[in-house]
C-alpha cells in the first residue's frame, strides 16, 4: 500500500521516511507526484494545520495521506513561536534567522527558564477524509548559542530532557528514537497498522463483489 506524505521539505522527509521505514508501506512525497497543489498552511493549531495538510492531499491525489505540524513552544515567550516556527522571522526566513531571532527573544533569560519542548501533531486521512490524528512530545531546554550541524530547524539550539547535546549534535539514529516526531509516529504507526488490516480484510476474496 502506498502512503503519501505532505511534505516538500527534504530534511523532513529524511526524518520521516527513517521513522517509517518498518511499515508495510511504500513511502512518496508529494513532490514525487505530478500536480498536487500546495497546501496554505493558515490554520490557529498545529493539529488544525496537520489536518489541513492530510484531507487535501488525500483528496488530490486519492491516496493514503500522513501530514504533519510541528512547533517549538518556549515557556519564557508564552509558548511562541509555536504554530509560527517556521516562519518566527518572517515568511521566508531560514533556520539560522528564525534561530537568531529566537535568541534575541531570550536574551537575559537564565538558562533554568529557558523551558521549552517541541511538539508534533501527525494527521493520517484517506479520500474519505480524516481518519485520525496523534501527538508527540519531547522537552529540554533552549541554548544560549547554536550548537552542532545536524538536523534542521531550531535543533541547534534545542537540549533536550536528559540529554547532554543539542538536536544539531545528536547522531540522527538517536533523534529520531527520542524526538517529538518519533513519539508521535510511534502512535501513528499503530494507527496506519490498524487501517492497512481494516483494508486488508475489506478486499479479501469473500469481501469482493462476485
Amino acid at each position: 500500500m502506498q502512503l503519501v506524505v505532505a511534505t516538500r521539505n527534504k530534511h523532513k522527509l529524511r526524518e520521516l521516511r527513517a521513522l517509517l521505514s518498518d511499515l508495510d508501506f511504500e513511502v512518496v512525497s508529494v513532490s514525487d507526484l505530478p500536480n498536487v497543489p500546495e497546501v496554505v498552511e493558515d490554520q490557529p493549531t498545529l493539529r488544525d494545520n496537520a489536518i489541513k495538510k492530510a484531507v487535501e492531499t488525500a483528496r488530490a491525489t486519492g491516496r493514503l495521506t500522513l501530514a504533519d505540524d510541528s512547533g517549538l513552544e518556549v515557556d519564557a515567550l508564552g509558548g511562541a513561536p509555536g504554530v509560527m516556527s517556521a516562519h518566527y522571522a518572517g515568511e521566508n526566513a531560514s533556520y539560522h534567522e528564525n534561530n537568531k531571532k529566537l535568541l534575541a527573544a531570550l536574551a537575559g533569560v537564565p538558562l533554568e527558564k529557558r523551558t521549552a519542548r517541541f511538539r508534533c501533531v501527525v494527521a493520517i486521512a484517506d479520500a474519505n477524509g480524516l481518519v485520525d490524528t496523534v501527538e508527540g512530545v519531547c522537552n529540554g531546554l533552549i541554548l544560549t548559542e547554536e550548537r552542532g550541524g545536524n538536523g534542521f530547524g531550531y535543533d541547534p539550539l534545542f537540549l533536550p530532557d536528559g540529554q547532554v547535546k543539542t538536536f544539531g549534535e545528536l547522531p540522527a539514529e538517536i533523534k529520531n528514537r527520542i524526538s517529538h516526531r518519533a513519539k508521535a509516529l510511534q502512535k501513528a504507526w499503530a494507527v496506519l497498522s490498524r487501517y492497512a488490516r481494516t483494508r486488508a480484510t475489506q478486499t479479501t476474496p469473500t469481501g469482493r463483489a462476485g
